[in-house]
């Protein structure tokens, strides 16, 4: 027999279990899009503590749709090890470009990066910084749906060694920082915003913008792009695996 209360307890007991373990934890990834799986997965296997908070309710970013809703996207040689990796069937198109299946890329690096470890909490969205001693140190919280209905409702926050912007366009977690813990490491220490779509420069950049911005925050993907004023790339991806690369090294290198 079925009991809808039980099955409610069910939900809430493991849920419940599982939030406060996380509470304090190496690393808050910003935003499930392919730069935030890639170094999530790459920092779990590594064995560090791994939170992926993503605003909406499907894990992926802009990848699901590749291009215009074509479910093909396009990647450089230099990347193509970090879809292999994950088990994704990447065909050579020729000329030095690489293609793959938007939808089995979205799935299979999520589902890698959740089996090396890490832990994805949707439809919640990063409202703001933890800031202490000049150091951003955690996120706050909050569900999308409140974000969304303007509800005043207190968000709760989560420790962390390290958060990564993986926000996408937006630069979410960036802009909040600027406004509320000082200038960026950005040549006019702001959130420059991104420019027109370039993909040869865009794929070169982004990997070059992937740093730390502020002390405890690293940014990611096509947000870092947009935090140092560089061109976006379009269905294109191999920069953003490469800058989730970059990230989760870099971080690994401060925290061993």
């Amino acid at each position: 027999m079925i009991d809808d209360v039980e099955v409610t307890r069910k939900i809430f007991e493991r849920y419940s279990r599982e939030f406060l373990g996380l509470t304090r934890t190496d690393v808050v990834v910003a935003g499930a899009g392919p730069a935030g799986l890639t170094a999530a997965r790459i920092l779990a296997r590594a064995g560090k503590r791994v939170l992926i908070i993503e605003r909406k309710l499907a894990p992926g970013g802009g990848m699901w749709g590749g291009g215009m809703n074509y479910p093909v996207i396009v990647i450089q040689p230099e990347s193509k090890h970090l879809l292999e990796d994950v088990n994704v069937k990447v065909e050579d198109a020729g000329n030095g470009y690489y293609t793959a299946d938007s939808v089995e890329c979205v799935a299979k690096l999520l589902a890698a990066a959740i089996d090396a470890g890490a832990k994805v909490w949707n439809a919640v969205t990063v409202e703001d910084v933890m800031l202490r001693r000049g150091r951003i140190c955690g996120v706050v919280m909050n569900w999308t749906g409140v974000s969304l209905a303007k509800m005043h409702v207190d968000p709760l926050s989560i420790g962390a060694e390290y958060v990564i912007d993986g926000t996408g366009h937006d630069a979410s977690v960036c802009t909040v920082a600027r406004r509320k813990a000082g200038k960026l490491d950005t040549p006019n220490g702001d959130v420059m915003g991104e420019r027109s779509m370039w993909a040869e420069v865009g794929e070169q950049t982004v990997v070059e913008n992937t740093k730390e911005v502020f002390p405890g925050l690293i940014v990611v993907g096509m947000a870092a792009n947009a935090v140092m004023g560089a061109p976006r790339m379009g269905p294109i991806f191999g920069g953003m695996l490469l800058s989730g690369e970059k990230a989760a090294n870099l971080i690994l290198s401060r925290l061993g």
